[in-house]
């Protein structure tokens, strides 16, 4: 079996500010919570290859991972994939971003994935954790893109 998560927020802001806050991937640790850093490896276009390393988690353990992703401005949509993979099998995530007909900005991330068999946790368990920690990091990232739109605005 394999895992799937799909979540999305309206993010009142411009989509033009959107799509450059959550896409400049250098400056995630300042969007994301659980970012400790990003680190660009190489970029290509519109492809960007990039080492993400978050927080110790509350065992002391530091994950981090490399992930190729490549956005389409056109389309206003995102497709990425772990290159390394760690403890999943496979990881991809879609990312797709609409204007919504009463106003705001509507920021999908879907993922699937599998995980190893080894790994510390299923595929419903990682479903769990994705779509709890998910919600929290779209909060945020609605909270400090919404608040540079508003020194934007003036």
């Amino acid at each position: 079996m394999a895992g799937h998560t799909d979540n999305h927020i309206v993010i009142h802001a411009p989509l033009d500010l959107v799509w450059e806050m959550t896409n400049d991937v250098p400056k995630w640790p300042d969007l994301f919570s659980e970012y400790a850093t990003a680190e660009v490896l190489e970029r290509d276009g519109d492809t960007v290859v990039f080492r993400l390393t978050m927080h110790p988690d509350e065992d002391g353990n530091v994950w981090n991972w490399v992930s190729r992703r490549t956005s389409d401005a056109a389309t206003r949509t995102v497709r990425a994939e772990r290159v390394e993979t760690g403890p999943f099998e496979y990881m991809k995530i879609y990312w797709e971003y609409t204007v919504e007909p009463g106003g705001g900005v509507r920021m999908r991330w879907v993922q699937d994935f599998h995980m190893k068999p080894q790994a510390p946790a299923t595929d419903e368990g990682m479903t769990e954790h994705l779509n709890r920690n998910t919600l929290v990091q779209m909060a945020l990232i609605k909270e400090k893109v919404e608040a540079a739109a508003r020194v934007l605005a003036g």
